[in-house]
This record gives structure tokens, C-alpha cells and sequence, in this order.
């Protein structure tokens, strides 16, 4: 592989990612906050990194899977970030969950160093980033895009360049207000079905068999029946962040989401009574609690 890639951010989708691409045969440069990680995947072949500075200097093409827009922003435009320290001809990839606000300005100031920046953001789950099967949806010039593609097919089953700066993240974004109104739909069906005295496995098992059915249903509807909230995949409070990007991004298009309203309100609650660490699917703790029932298997 001629590119040499950089990594940042190795969390619970960021440390996968880059261990396929270790497989892949790339040259590897990885960082993070905690280095426990970065000597994991350092026995394994990569090249340790002490700072973001480091990264870009050995690297061609940089990418960065960051929790929020506050370590987004910090790590990709601050001082001692990605973006004032890139020169002419690199690229810089964010994968991060962010706004259409901070794509644009990691853009603009990739294009002031003469290097360019791809908001690429991703779904699926610690489970498809392991096994390279990631939706990865990019904006960003068609020259960058090209350059990353065959990273992105490494990393991901469903890469698309959806078009400019910002469109990655608009079907990120997009992809979020589906996801938390499936969230409470799903809760509200079960506890619905539950409470009817139905066999809510069974009521699960016909729904997701018929025009009902989501992988948000398919995903959350056993962790309700089984108690399973602390086995996390996405947190809460995490969701909450998506869900006030959606917010933002609805209000600066002046388009109405009523159900990305009540997905806000209702998670902005959940997080509220101490709920946000906790899986996404807890979302329906709030509502058994209303209505003073349960979900159980029978």
C-alpha cells in the first residue's frame, strides 16, 4: 500500500477500523487520549504515535473517529490539531458524528493548508466496524474521495460520496433522527404489547415478520424482554448529543421533525433521571415507569 495511513482515535469503532486496515497491509500510524490502546495495536504491527503533530507529519491520508464535536473540534482544529498542522496534498478524514458547522470549518481550514477533508461518518456498530462492513457516507472533493476509497472498502460494505462538504454528514445526521424515532417506537410497541397481556416475544417475533419490522426493533426489542440495558452498545446520553445535532440541523433548514422532537425530549429526559450511561434501549424505562408495568418474557 503506497499511502500512508494515520489514525486518531481509537475508541470503541475507532480501534476496530484500524485494525482492519492493519490487515489490509497499510502502513499504520495510530494516536489516542489513552495509549493502553495505541500499545495494543502497536504489538500488532501499527506505529505508535505520542501526539496528533506526529500523525500528520508521517501520514499522507489522516483520519479520526472522535467521540463529540467538543474533542472533533479540539483534536482536528486546535492549535496542536490535525488541520494547522496539514500541508499541501493531504487528506484529512473525519468519521465522527458531528454538525454540518464543524464539517464545513475543518474543510475550510484544510483548504487554507492546500490539503483537503472528507466528513465521512459511519454506521453500524462496534460489530460491523470489526468485521469491515461499515455504511460509511462521505462529503468532500471527488479527488480525496478517490485517493480514501480503497481505505473506505477496507473499513466499510457500503461506502458512498453522497457529494460536497457536509453531505456526509447530513446522511449521518439523517441516518440519527431514523435510529431515535425507531427508538421510541419500538419501546412504546413493546410496552404496548406487554401490558396488553400478549406474549410480547411473540408479538416481536410477528411484528419483525411483517411490515412492522426494524433493526432497531430487532435490536432492542430482546434487550427490553430480557433486562439487558447495561450491555452497551450506544449509550444514551450519546444519542442525545446525535439527536441535538438533528435539532440544530432542522432548525438552520427551517424544517419541521416532530418525531425527532419527541426522540429529543424523551432522551433529553431519560438522561435526566440518571439514564445516560446506560444502552439506548433503556429509552423505555421512562415509559414502564408511567405505566407502572414492566416488559418481561413470560
Amino acid at each position: 500500500m503506497s499511502e500512508k495511513i494515520g489514525f486518531i482515535g481509537l475508541g470503541r469503532m475507532g480501534l476496530p477500523m484500524s485494525y482492519n486496515l492493519l490487515r489490509a497491509g497499510y502502513d499504520l500510524t495510530v494516536h489516542n487520549r489513552s495509549q493502553e490502546k495505541v500499545r495494543q495495536i502497536a504489538d500488532a504491527g501499527a506505529i505508535a504515535a505520542s501526539s496528533t503533530a506526529e500523525v500528520m507529519e508521517r501520514c499522507d491520508i489522516v483520519l479520526a473517529c472522535l467521540p463529540d464535536v467538543e474533542t472533533c473540534e479540539a483534536v482536528l482544529l486546535g492549535d496542536d490539531g490535525a488541520l494547522p498542522n496539514a500541508r499541501p496534498g493531504q487528506i484529512i478524514v473525519d468519521h465522527s458524528t458531528v454538525g454540518a458547522s464543524t464539517s464545513k470549518a475543518c474543510a475550510a481550514a484544510a483548504e487554507e493548508r492546500g490539503a483537503m477533508f472528507l466528513d465521512a461518518p459511519i454506521s453500524g456498530g462496534t460489530e460491523r466496524a470489526t468485521d469491515g462492513t461499515l455504511t460509511i457516507m462521505v462529503g468532500g472533493p471527488d479527488e480525496a474521495y478517490a485517493r480514501v476509497q480503497p481505505a473506505f472498502d477496507v473499513m466499510g460494505a457500503v461506502v458512498r460520496h453522497v457529494g460536497p462538504t457536509g453531505s456526509g454528514t447530513a446522511a449521518k445526521l439523517v441516518n440519527q433522527l431514523l435510529v431515535g424515532v425507531h427508538k421510541v417506537a419500538a419501546a412504546e410497541a413493546m410496552l404496548l404489547a406487554a401490558k396488553s397481556g400478549a406474549d410480547p416475544a411473540l408479538v416481536f417475533e410477528l411484528v419483525n415478520s411483517g411490515w412492522g419490522q426494524s433493526f432497531i426493533l430487532g435490536r432492542n426489542a430482546p434487550a427490553m424482554l430480557d433486562r439487558d440495558f447495561e450491555g452497551i452498545r450506544t449509550q444514551v446520553r450519546v444519542f442525545l448529543k446525535d439527536l441535538g445535532l438533528i435539532q440544530e440541523m432542522a432548525r438552520d433548514l427551517e424544517t419541521p421533525i416532530p418525531g425527532g422532537d419527541l426522540a429529543y425530549r424523551l432522551f433529553s429526559e431519560a438522561v435526566e433521571q440518571g439514564l445516560g450511561d446506560m444502552d439506548g434501549a433503556a429509552i423505555v424505562l421512562p415509559m414502564e415507569e408511567e405505566a407502572g408495568f414492566q416488559i418481561r418474557r413470560k
